[in-house]
């Protein structure tokens, strides 16, 4: 059975748009690095063409592994008003009561998770741990490592 990708309909849009680029842009542009390296001449001493290659390889790569992607996708729904338990979707604060730190994230799927932009995945460790808890609920988070406790402290759209 596929693996399905669970995802934000903002997530699900943001993947389609990179598949429609990478096939109407990229690998137009692959194929003429192709095209352009040949050119040079004898292709079995030709990293022009290898790297070519290679860069092509890549992007269907990209290609196959979004289409697979949206074509198992679970959108979730959007709930309406304050969530009173954590969930896909939903902005949480948090204190790391080991190291009184305040922080806050977005539970995301994994193909939208991105630490940077304060996306974690459903899947990670924390979002494990606080998944269906309440504001003011403690939760244990397992890293395979170590563990640590947390307070949820508001829980948004």
């Amino acid at each position: 059975m596929a693996k399905e990708y669970v995802m934000t309909q903002e997530g699900y849009d943001n993947l389609k748009n990179k598949l429609e680029h990478l096939i109407n842009v990229d690998r137009i542009e692959a194929s003429e690095r192709i095209k352009k390296a040949r050119e040079y001449g004898d292709l079995s001493e030709n990293s022009e063409y290898d790297a070519a290659k290679d860069h092509q390889a890549k992007v269907e790569s990209e290609i196959i592994i979004i289409q697979d992607q949206l074509d198992h996708a679970k959108i979730i729904a959007e709930t309406s008003g304050k969530p009173s338990t954590v969930m896909l979707g939903c902005t949480v604060k948090i204190k790391d009561l080991d190291e009184d730190e305040e922080l806050e994230y977005t539970i995301v799927g994994t193909t939208e998770a991105s630490i940077l932009e304060g996306r974690i995945s459903n899947e990670s460790p924390l979002a494990q741990a606080i998944l269906g808890k309440k504001e003011n609920d403690e939760a244990t988070v397992n890293t395979g490592d170590y563990s640590y406790k947390v307070k949820i402290l508001k829980i948004s759209k």
